[in-house]
């Protein structure tokens, strides 16, 4: 079932239960996936790799709103949006622990022989890659500038 499919499925699901924080973060996601098949140069038809860079941008997005308003002393809004995020995250990968992405990553390290922080880009071009969907773009980041500073 594509992720379109999913969506819808779980719209409905959230109308007849009348659950309108669900219904919001729904619609939201639904939203990103039309403005990407309408905008130009876009396809009718959008790939797994593109539902996936749609959904992590949305997770991003709503963390980073919670933290803006954790700052501001707004607590009622950051739950929202920690609530959002966590409801589009069902549709994600399940996402890589700490140790696990480290141990990815040692692997890549060794085969593209990267041994200083300037061979970065190296390992982050497979990385990203490899761990599309499965795990955060600036923790792996951090992950190899220590793994990289420490060789």
């Amino acid at each position: 079932m594509k992720l379109e499919e999913k969506i819808m499925a779980s719209l409905k699901e959230a109308m007849k239960a009348k659950d309108k924080e669900k219904l919001e973060a729904l619609r939201a996601v639904k939203a990103a996936i039309i403005i990407t098949k309408t905008e130009k140069g876009g396809s009718e038809e959008i790939s797994e790799a593109q539902e996936m860079a749609i959904l992590q941008k949305l997770v991003k997005q709503r963390k980073e709103s919670a933290e803006l308003y954790k700052a501001n002393n707004r607590p009622e809004l950051a739950d929202k949006e920690n609530f959002e995020a966590s409801v589009i995250s069902e549709f994600l990968p399940k996402q890589l622990s700490e140790t696990e992405i480290e141990a990815e990553l040692k692997t890549i390290i060794a085969q593209t022989g990267a041994s200083e922080p300037k061979d970065m880009g190296k390992v982050m071009g497979i990385a990203s890659k490899n761990l599309a969907g499965k795990a955060d773009g600036k923790l792996i980041a951090d992950i190899v500038k220590r793994l990289l500073s420490i060789s």
